[in-house]
């Protein structure tokens, strides 16, 4: 059962992982834009924080991913199942590759809200809800390993 276990911690570590990485490079790719817009527009440095945070969602959700089997489920213990493993191993993908891209083109959406904020143009609020889009599918991929882990729970 060693064995078990350490496939369903490489999908602990994809989740964790490559949630965290999308989300490094999000908010680097906002951060990127806010420098260059806080010199044209130095009054909007609070709306370019609160759109340079939100990449960083994802890596918490690769998180929240770990906490459920962790504390949640509690198949994370030396008896766990193939099946168990499998499930985890499956949902670290899942949630990590989908957190990855999410946070990357998220980060991307953002930025440009930044750069058009930079000119003088007031699309806070519509920055936003455009940037909420691509989070949808970190939240649905994070919805499936709650499923996951639910149909598998100890």
């Amino acid at each position: 059962m060693t064995m078990n276990l350490l496939v369903a911690y490489i999908g602990i570590a994809l989740m964790i992982g490559l949630a965290g990485v999308g989300s490094a490079f999000g908010v680097t790719i906002v951060g990127n834009a806010a420098i260059g817009a806080y010199k044209k527009n130095e009054g909007a440095f609070g709306s370019f924080i609160v759109l340079t945070a939100l990449p960083g969602t994802q890596g918490l959700y690769g998180f929240a991913g770990y906490y459920m089997f962790q504390s949640m489920f509690n198949v994370l213990t030396p008896e766990i199942t193939g099946i168990q493993a499998a499930a985890i191993l499956g949902s670290g993908i899942a949630l990590g590759v989908v957190g990855l891209l999410s946070a990357i083109r998220q980060g991307q959406v953002c930025a440009n809200g930044v750069v058009a904020i930079g000119q003088g143009y007031d699309v806070t609020g519509k920055t936003l809800v455009l940037a909420v889009f691509p989070e949808l599918y970190a939240i649905v991929a994070l919805a499936a390993t709650y499923l996951m882990g639910s149909a598998v729970a100890a």
